[in-house]
């Protein structure tokens, strides 16, 4: 069964979850931490999106994140493949860092946003790396305190929910926490509430369907996709299909196969038969794509996604 493409309108809050792959670490120091940190801030700077809790565990990290115009895929597989090439070079390894596709559930913020925050922040406690929320570095529950400067963490937002004062609004803050601290794992936050991908109730869901639905855009063609490559490398269509594995040709199917495997309506069995190639070669290119690529590659298939993208935006 073919997976459901993400809900996205602008303004919309996810609790996103990404795993190490195979449950292996994601930082091995705290430099790791911080690259990560400087990364989130790249991506909210050239996305305009907002994180506003966040907690950085070993092997996983929870983000609760606000999109705007730029979807969630676009941000996350920025922030990913970015992460991947620092740890790869950093640990002289290869390969998956993350597991698979990472976990995004949409929530009704106006329910749910104030205990997820709480359920975030309070994630290493309940794993036992530490007896209060204060104690763990690496989450923004001390930014939210006054008590480190994040400056791409959005606090405003949910501390004026509590007051309009600041200082009042994080002594509730604080005590909203340790209201919450024997709490346990709380399987909506995991799961949703709505065919996986919704948490909030059935009116929630049925408008954000809706204003997903009211942002349609026309699908991209794999015609039209295979032409802007084509465009980047200076090079013909039919070049393509020819065998053998020159660059730049070989490089122009694998970043070919990247944009497919990312689209929710294309996929490798139709690439193949364009290119003339066997889905599981144009699968592991893919691979190796992500995990070699260097800025070159990742600016590129930036800049084709967002040509990709306005080309649907101005025949839609």
């Amino acid at each position: 069964m073919a997976r459901k493409p993400r809900i996205h309108y602008p303004g919309a809050v996810y609790h996103v979850i990404l795993r190490g792959n195979a449950g292996e670490p994601l930082f091995f120091k705290d430099r790791d931490r911080f690259r990560f940190y400087l990364h989130m801030q790249e991506v909210i700077e050239r996305f305009r999106c907002r994180i506003h809790g966040f907690c950085c565990m070993t092997n996983h990290v929870h983000l609760i994140l606000q999109v705007e115009e730029i979807p969630l895929s676009r941000i996350m597989q920025s922030l990913s493949l970015k992460y991947t090439r620092w740890i790869n070079y950093t640990r002289r390894r290869t390969g998956h860092l993350f597991q698979g596709r990472y976990k995004a559930i949409m929530l009704d913020a106006d329910a749910y946003l104030l205990e997820l925050v709480r359920y975030v922040h309070l994630n290493p406690v309940r794993a036992g790396m530490t007896e209060c929320p204060e104690g763990y570095r690496w989450s923004g529950h001390n930014a939210y305190l006054g008590k480190e400067m994040l400056p791409w963490l959005t606090t405003e937002w949910v501390l004026a929910l509590f007051s309009g004062e600041i200082n009042a609004a994080i002594q509730h803050y604080r005590q909203f926490l340790l209201d919450g601290i024997a709490e346990g794992r709380r399987n909506e936050f995991h799961s949703g509430t709505c065919e996986g991908r919704i948490l909030g109730d059935d009116c929630f869901a049925d408008k954000a369907l809706t204003r997903a639905n009211q942002h349609w855009r026309r699908e991209w063609q794999l015609d039209e996709l295979i032409d802007a490559i084509c465009r980047r490398y200076g090079i013909a269509a039919k070049e393509l299909k020819a065998p053998g594995k020159k660059r730049p040709f070989s490089e122009a199917r694998a970043v070919a196969a990247v944009l497919v495997q990312e689209s929710p309506h294309l996929t490798l069995t139709e690439l193949g038969k364009v290119l003339q190639r066997d889905i599981t070669a144009l699968g592991k290119a893919a691979q190796r794509l992500i995990r070699q690529a260097d800025a070159r590659l990742i600016k590129l298939l930036e800049e084709l996604r967002g040509e990709m993208e306005e080309m649907s935006e101005s025949q839609a």
